[in-house]
């Protein structure tokens, strides 16, 4: 774990707010270091002149506004963690900055929440050593999504017909889709007093209207480039998620786990293996270099991603999905689903049930693999008692798979 301060530059075109933030923040001095910018001009000549991990910016100044401010420091410094603060719940923010802020956080931010959330990020950057591969996660602003998806999404958003259940269906099923709009409904700008954790809430939260801004406007989802004639299928990956999220879902539920477990367990297995999408779409050779290593030295798959970005899918999914601010539960389980062993005073929680369920389809479809399949965690599960469960969670996953296959 790196010992080095962090900075934080803080942006914002009314002194007593800046006076008021060093105020709140000074608790936290020993720890971080931080800089403050009357404006976004001012902004971007301090980072010229030192390193800055994580920006906090006003949306509304005059001249630069935060969107523009942001906007630059993605493409100048795309490591950057960017955090916008604003006080108007409007479309327009939303649509000017969907692609470009990692959170969105209300104003006057509540000091205890705005301390938490800068602390989880520095955290957060600390897990990648690899200073090539943050900047490449950090500049994600949205992921990639199989084309016909999204032709099936334009197509249900076109239709008057059709409604948020048609809408929430599609985006349900798609990875790349749910993480965007958790990413969003989770933002303060909605005003929820609970972190949403299922995509179908998060849809009708968001509502027809948003949804349709979002797609037809600004492009919040963009299709996946034309697969090569590599080894890596796409869609295959696609269907491995959803499927690891209906089985993570009835493993949940024949536990008993309440509600708000099962959104995590369901949303966690959508979003497993969401590193590989990342590293699969942005460096596409190495990633096919990754998978013949696997299936040359007959290897875990995120044992070669190591080998060849320093890090495992494992890693940068749960980096990114924790920048987007979603519910540490569903970071956990994103980070922790190859090495359950490694996660701290594991029990029958979110991280155990996705770690069963992506073992489980592997089980039932050991041709998905590339190189040696995912290892299940029988000391861990045996330690906290639930190792002769499993058999029984395995019958309802190939239970479940066949109920859908007669579909």
């Amino acid at each position: 774990m790196s010992t080095e301060k962090k900075t934080i530059l803080f942006v914002d075109d009314e002194p007593n707010i800046l006076a008021g933030l060093k105020r709140m923040l000074r608790s936290l001095r020993k720890e971080m270091h931080f800089e403050f910018a009357e404006n976004g001009p001012a902004a971007l000549d301090l980072m010229r002149e030192r390193k800055v991990d994580v920006v906090v910016s006003d949306m509304r100044m005059p001249g630069m506004d935060g969107a523009t401010l942001l906007t630059t420091i993605k493409e100048r410094y795309p490591e950057v963690i960017r955090i916008m603060l604003t006080g108007q719940a409007d479309d327009e923010s939303i649509m000017k900055t969907v692609g470009v802020v990692h959170q969105f956080l209300a104003k006057p931010a509540d000091p205890d929440f705005l301390k938490q959330v800068i602390t989880r990020a520095s955290a957060l950057q600390d897990l990648m050593k690899d200073e090539g591969l943050k900047r490449l996660i950090s500049g994600v602003g949205v992921l990639p999504t199989l084309p016909e998806t999204y032709a099936r999404l334009q197509q249900t958003i076109k239709d008057p017909e059709a409604g948020l259940g048609d809408v929430a269906a599609v985006i349900e099923q798609d990875l790349a889709m749910s993480a965007k709009v958790l990413q969003l409904v989770n933002s303060a700008f909605f005003g929820l007093y609970k972190q949403i954790e299922n995509p179908v809430r998060a849809v009708n939260l968001l509502g027809l209207d948003t949804i349709k801004a979002l797609v037809l406007g600004v492009g919040i989802f963009n299709e996946l480039a034309p697969a090569g004639k590599g080894r890596f299928n796409v869609s295959g990956l696609f269907d491995h998620s959803f499927a690891v999220a209906a089985f993570a879902k009835r493993i949940a539920l024949a536990c008993d786990l309440d509600q708000e477990n099962v959104d995590h367990c369901f949303t966690g297995g959508l979003l497993h293996d969401v590193g590989k999408l990342l590293l699969y779409s942005r460096r596409p050779e190495e990633y096919e270099q990754a998978i013949e290593l696997a299936e040359a030295k007959a290897m875990r798959l995120d044992q070669a991603e190591h080998q060849v970005f320093g890090a495992g899918h494992d890693d940068v999914g749960g980096y990114l999905i924790g920048l987007w601010g979603l519910p540490g539960a569903i970071v956990e389980g994103i980070t922790f689903h190859h090495r359950l062993a490694d996660y701290p005073d594991p029990d029958l929680c979110p991280v155990l049930v996705i770690h069963v369920a992506d073992w489980i389809h592997h089980q039932l479809h050991p041709e998905i693999c590339h190189g040696a399949p995912p290892e299940l965690a029988e000391p861990v599960l045996t330690r906290i008692g639930v190792m002769d469960r499993v058999k029984d969670w395995e019958r309802e996953c190939r239970s479940l798979s066949e109920e859908d296959n007669d579909e």
